[in-house]
């Protein structure tokens, strides 16, 4: 593995699971409207113009970068879930978006005459550190961490790819005593939590 300022080792290193999981989660007003705004989109509109979406999904690579141990941002979908959101629930961080990958590019294009995603990874990394301390790159992490690893039904953590990158097991409704001696990792469950039934209709029900 490349040693890339931004990789996903010391990506979780940093934060732990506690941390991912708090990031990663939709506050519960959001979660509640999730039937509504989300489900109702089938298929959901792009929001971002294709070159920003293309700026955008090389930015995710570079900060949980797909590596030896497995897959990483790309395979999430973690810019495909941003585009998706930008048009619901993260609509605020729109003109955002389009000021900041706006600038990225521009950083590029002043570094080497190349747009950012021409670039090799080392000089694509070589940017974004130089524009780790302001708000869009802190912006961008969280929403890249969200999109690896929340509920899929978001569409982010494809395949369950990130819930995979840190062992969670997925949603249980019980845990048998097998689960609770832990003398084994548990088994995993490849469900989205708005596949049970009764996190549905508390969707349903807020969104009336």
């Amino acid at each position: 593995m490349s040693e890339s300022a931004f990789s996903r080792r010391e990506l979780l290193k940093r934060l732990g699971f506690a941390g991912v999981a708090a990031i990663a989660m939709p506050d519960l007003s959001r979660v509640l409207l999730f039937q509504r705004d989300v489900l109702a989109q089938s298929p959901p509109a792009p929001t971002l113009t294709a070159a920003e979406l293309a700026t955008l999904t090389a930015m995710c690579a570079r900060l949980i970068p797909t590596d030896d141990n497995g897959p990483g941002a790309t395979e999430a979908r973690a810019s495909q879930y941003i585009d998706r959101a930008l048009g619901g629930w993260l609509a605020t961080s729109r003109d955002a978006y389009t000021a900041g990958l706006a600038a990225i590019d521009a950083a590029a294009r002043t570094r080497s005459g190349r747009r950012f995603i021409e670039l090799p990874a080392r000089d694509q990394d070589a940017i974004l550190l130089a524009l780790e301390a302001t708000p869009f790159f802190a912006l961008v992490r969280t929403h890249t961490i969200q999109g690896t690893f929340s509920d899929p039904a978001y569409g982010g953590n494809a395949n369950f790819v990130g819930w995979d990158l840190v062992g969670y097991p997925g949603v249980r409704l019980n845990v048998t005593a097998a689960d609770q001696r832990m003398a084994s990792p548990p088994r995993p469950i490849r469900r989205s939590a708005y596949d049970y039934a009764m996190f549905s209709a508390m969707g349903a029900t807020h969104a009336h």
